[in-house]
């Protein structure tokens, strides 16, 4: 790679030009990555949502779960399939491995929905997950000056951000709906022989609108249409409902057995702060840039700010920009860090200038690769940029001071053969140090799951830089040497801290066993701090931002779970440490998706300074209190808001197994009740719902046929009066109004339904005479994980050794717990899935170090200068062990991907001093010895200098304290830890180990 160094200084114009054209590239293409808080990843997970109305539980896993079960189990290399039944929805659950093609599974889920033989009624959809189809924005509207907000949202807003180019979705909550309601007077309705059913076929009968042939005029072929309809709520009143029964012979007029009103129908509430709003949740499309769209919605409403007001209860787009900002700043901060640490060892502003016009160069090229590739700026690449700021200015570095002390040392003034020299002296040095440290990501990509996947943005970013750096280093560099050291202050005399080095070296090739003994026993005594950190997948950063919910027992009115609610937000609000409060009644579950009118769900929006584990202890009290006195058998839920990202793998879970529902029920209380009282659990759930009250109504066959009725003619009398019919949408007075039948009255006892008339052939006759009725208690839904009906008891666990806490929590159920006969368990959760990462890293690392030595071995050609280089890998361990022990940072997948990096980065410094002793020996003719002290004297000031440089510009992120970095904090405390140790111990085993290696040569020299 000589002749790239060779061609610059050639041609310095076209390489500047070059730059300053990469330079703006770069700089362009940052600006137009798209933002986003993570990797765009896409779950291997498909969601199949099947809607059949009025079906209960049991119905809908007879008549629809079973049956796709049945199905989506053929598929191949599904890996789970978890389903769950509720009262007319079934939801089912397939999950894959990472590498299926989801595009082909989904085509088959879809054509496996068509060839099942599913009710006619039933509304199916199939949904995929990612990162990107969470939502971003949940807003609170507000009308201004009386306007009508929701005419307004569904007749200009909604038009307009559908419009928006990266907008999936818009939905709205709390919108009112108008309904024309026809309630009829059931003693009137009876008298006159009529059924709901049979008014609702009059009334239909009144609309129509059918083709009737042609007229043929002038050759001209006229289109003939008979239509009919009623043209207002008078004509709808004077409808005539012809019948036998009608007295007198006189007509019978609807208005005669019914009333007519317009009503308002609002099926959800939504508040914000106590205050009525319609709520807008905004869904962006997956590739879509989270902060634009954010923006653009933004806009959009404030052109309408004089008919509205608005305020933000969701802001993903708020988190995003403030962890870029962080990741920025401290970016900005190591690279600040890192010049003066290069600065205080060369003690030359030039110099220092020099060696770091790699940080721009390299980090503004890696955004074009970023940007050709469709990655987006999210925590993981800004993380990668980070993190790469200190190491992409050790190639420069070394070029620098190399050429540095060339021409300090030459008599001559700089020219071109010693600035080639120089580069040429120490290139196969950077080339195989920046090698290394690109290699050691390879293995990456045999992590599987959504670890491999999330990490790979980070790791290119990466690699991008440091490959960039290189040929910066032996391109750039030299050219700016070559203009900035025409004056050279002259060679200075050997330092004290030469001298010392050169002496501590001596001393140790005399002392080995000694100094091999002593640095052992640093390592085995580092690995006892272990114990102590703790295991855990990702740390837990606190989010400021709540999920609270409250479900009230199943048979509960919105008007009875709203009163409940505006408790609740009453006293969410009088907490300081809350800041808003946005409440949807009625709405759709943030976890399950369904919309069930006896919960509510809130977000909560926290001060920054709040403790949020505290305060989550603080309102469960206080909603258990409220719930108590008002509405016992209540649910409550509250945790802090899961922004996606790579899962924590924080959690526990117990899974219990019968077919026996009311023994699942009694062992899932059991389990549920020992998780709270467990001091390491928070967050509690179990998906098993409570049972609701069921009548049932057994038909007699014998009296049914001795009557000659039907099943379906009890069930249509039965239906027509407990339950209000849909006429649809008819028009009149210029408009489409939704119209509805149902009687004055409710059947409000199992009396009145037992006495309600059957019509026969023979007479009235009431139901209980035909069929039993009885009230029974039936399970509001029926959760099964792969064919098999379970529970499942989850909790998040409050501590950082994640292992310890799951293992100690199953031990504990086994053992302390005495579940029902006919009940199984399993216990698992995300500890199980934490294990097989870090051995699948662990593995990644053996194989990292396998490549560099191939690595190190193609450059050397020597097979004993690798194991000589790698042996300063052995007391990595020793200073991050001690960093995390003093940080209090447990073990977790970004100390794990530290490691991983300190493969690449302790090598650089050992390849810096094992190749100035080579070249000692094969150019100059030293003897082992005599190149080992020399070669340590000459390039301590770079070792210390990229240690230093790469240090210095971790501190930020080791020392931050905001949330949004996931990953950098335990990564750079790993590194700083790691490379402190590695270096002084490298600088003194390396030479140690070298002569060990060369044992029967050293002694012949001798």
């Amino acid at each position: 790679m000589t002749f790239l160094t060779k061609f610059s200084l050639k041609n310095a114009v076209a390489v500047f030009i070059i730059s300053f054209l990469l330079l703006f590239t770069g700089a362009y293409s940052f600006t137009t990555l798209k933002l986003d808080l993570l990797p765009d990843i896409e779950f291997p997970q498909i969601s199949v949502e099947v809607i059949y109305p009025g079906a209960s539980p049991e119905d809908m896993d007879e008549l629809v779960t079973s049956k796709l079960e049945d199905k989506f189990k053929t598929i191949e290399g599904v890996k789970r399939v978890q389903s769950s039944s509720f009262e007319s929805v079934a939801i089912l659950n397939l999950e894959f491995p990472f590498n299926a093609e989801m595009d082909d599974i989904e085509a088959q889920v879809n054509n496996y929905m068509k060839e099942t033989i599913l009710p006619e009624e039933a509304i199916t959809s199939v949904n995929r997950f990612s990162f990107g189809s969470l939502p971003i924005y949940n807003i609170s509207l507000f009308a201004k000056n009386n306007n009508d907000l929701q005419e307004l949202l569904e007749a200009e807003i909604l038009q307009e951000l559908n419009k928006i180019p990266g907008i999936n979705s818009v939905s709205v909550g709390g919108l009112q709906e108008e309904l024309v309601q026809i309630t009829v007077n059931r003693v009137e309705a009876q008298r006159a022989g009529l059924s709901l059913a049979q008014i609702k076929e009059l009334i239909n009968g009144k609309y129509l609108s059918f083709p009737a042939g042609n007229i043929k005029a002038d050759d001209i072929q006229i289109p003939i249409r008979i239509k009919e309809g009623l043209q207002s709520v008078q004509e709808l009143e004077n409808l005539i409902v012809s019948s036998p029964f009608a007295q007198d012979g006189k007509p019978l007029y609807l208005k005669d057995i019914a009333t007519i009103d317009s009503v308002i129908e609002q099926s959800e509430l939504t508040r914000y702060n106590l205050n009525d709003s319609l709520s807008l949740a905004v869904i962006k499309k997956q590739d879509a840039n989270t902060v634009e769209v954010a923006e653009e919605v933004l806009t959009v409403l404030d052109k309408y700010s004089n008919e509205l007001d608005y305020a933000i209860g969701l802001d993903s787009a708020e988190g995003i920009e403030k962890s870029v900002e962080t990741l920025v700043r401290e970016g900005l901060l190591g690279a600040l860090f890192a010049s003066v640490a290069v600065l205080l060892f060369l003690r030359n502003v030039r110099a220092t200038i020099i060696a770091i016009i790699s940080i721009p160069l390299s980090l503004l090229v890696s955004s074009i690769f970023l940007a050709q590739m469709d990655i987006t700026l999210n925590v993981m690449t800004l993380g990668g940029m980070a993190v790469a700021v200190g190491r992409v200015v050790d190639d420069s570095i070394v070029v620098i001071e190399n050429i540095f002390r060339r021409v300090r040392k030459s008599k001559s003034s700089i020219t071109d053969d010693i600035i080639q020299d120089s580069t040429k002296e120490i290139l196969k040095a950077i080339t195989s140090s920046t090698l290394t440290t690109v290699v050691v990501f390879l293995p990456l990509g045999f992590v599987g799951g959504i670890t491999g996947e999330f990490f790979l943005p980070f790791a290119l970013t990466i690699v991008f830089s440091l490959l960039t750096s290189l040929l910066v280093a032996i391109t750039i560099v030299p050219i700016l040497a070559k203009f900035s050291f025409k004056k050279i202050p002259e060679e200075e005399k050997e330092g004290v801290l030469q001298r010392f080095y050169g002496k501590t070296i001596s001393w140790s090739l005399n002392h080995k066993a000694l100094v091999l003994v002593v640095s052992l026993l640093l390592l085995v005594g580092s690995g006892f701090l272990v114990q102590s950190l703790g295991f855990t997948f990702i740390p837990n950063e606190e989010e400021k931002t709540l999920v609270a919910s409250v479900e009230l027992p199943s048979s509960t009115s919105l008007d009875k779970a709203n009163d409940v609610s505006l408790q609740i937000e009453k006293m969410y609000i009088d907490q300081s440490e809350i800041n808003e409060v946005t409440a949807g009644v009625g709405s759709r579950d943030f976890r399950t998706g369904l919309k069930k009118q006896n919960q509510a769900s809130y977000f909560l929006t926290l001060n920054e300074d709040v403790n949020t584990a505290s305060l989550v202890k603080k309102l469960e009290g206080k909603m258990e209190q409220i719930v108590d006195d008002n509405a016992p058998g209540t649910k409550i839920g509250i945790q802090e808001l899961e922004t996606g990202g790579p899962p924590t793998n924080n959690n526990v879970n117990i899974d219990l197994y019968s077919n026996n529902l009311e023994k699942l029920q009694e062992a899932s209380i059991l389990v549920e009740d020992y998780l709270l009282n467990h001091p390491s659990l928070k967050y509690v759930t179990n998906n098993f719902e409570d049972k609701q009250k069921q009548v049932v109504v057994n038909i007699y066959s014998d009296k049914a046929q001795q009557y000659d009725v039907s099943g379906f003619q009890i069930l249509g009398t039965v239906v027509d009066q407990t339950k209000p019919v849909s006429l649809g949408n008819l028009a009149f007075d210029e408009k489409n109004h939704r119209v509805q039948l149902s009687y004055n009255d409710d059947i409000t006892s199992l009396e009145q339904l037992k006495n309600t008339q059957i019509f026969t052939a023979q007479g009235p006759i009431g139901i209980k005479e035909l069929a039993e009725v009885k009230e029974i208690e039936t399970f509001t839904s029926i959760q099964k994980l792969d064919g098999k009906v379970f529970a499942r008891i989850s909790a998040q666990i409050d501590s950082e050794n994640i292992q310890q806490i799951t293992q100690e929590v199953i031990t504990g159920v086994e053992r302390d717990v005495v579940l029902p006969e006919d009940v199984s368990f399993e216990g698992g959760g995300g500890s199980d899935e934490t294990v097989e990462t870090f051995q699948q890293l662990g593995m990644a690392m053996i194989f990292a170090i396998g490549l560099v030595y191939i690595t190190m071995l193609i450059t050397f050609g020597k097979a004993r200068i690798p194991f000589i280089i790698l042996s300063s890998l052995i007391f990595v361990p020793i200073g991050s062990f001690v960093g995390l022990s003093i940080a209090r940072e447990p073990l977790s997948v970004s100390v794990m991907i530290g490691f991983l990096m300190l493969i690449g980065i302790v090598t650089t410094n050992a390849i810096v001093l094992v190749d100035r002793i080579g070249q000692n020996r094969e150019e100059k003719g030293f003897t082992i010895r005599q190149s080992i002290v020399e070669a340590g004297k000459t390039r301590l000031r770079p070792i210390l200098m990229t240690a230093f440089a790469t240090i210095a510009a971790l501190l930020p992120l080791a020392f931050t304290t905001s949330s949004g970095t996931l990953i950098s904090k335990g990564l750079a405390i790993t590194v700083i830890g790691g490379l402190t140790s590695s270096t002084l111990l490298t600088l003194i085993i390396i030479p140690v180990v070298y002569e060990l290696f060369f044992f029967s040569q050293v002694k012949k020299e001798r």
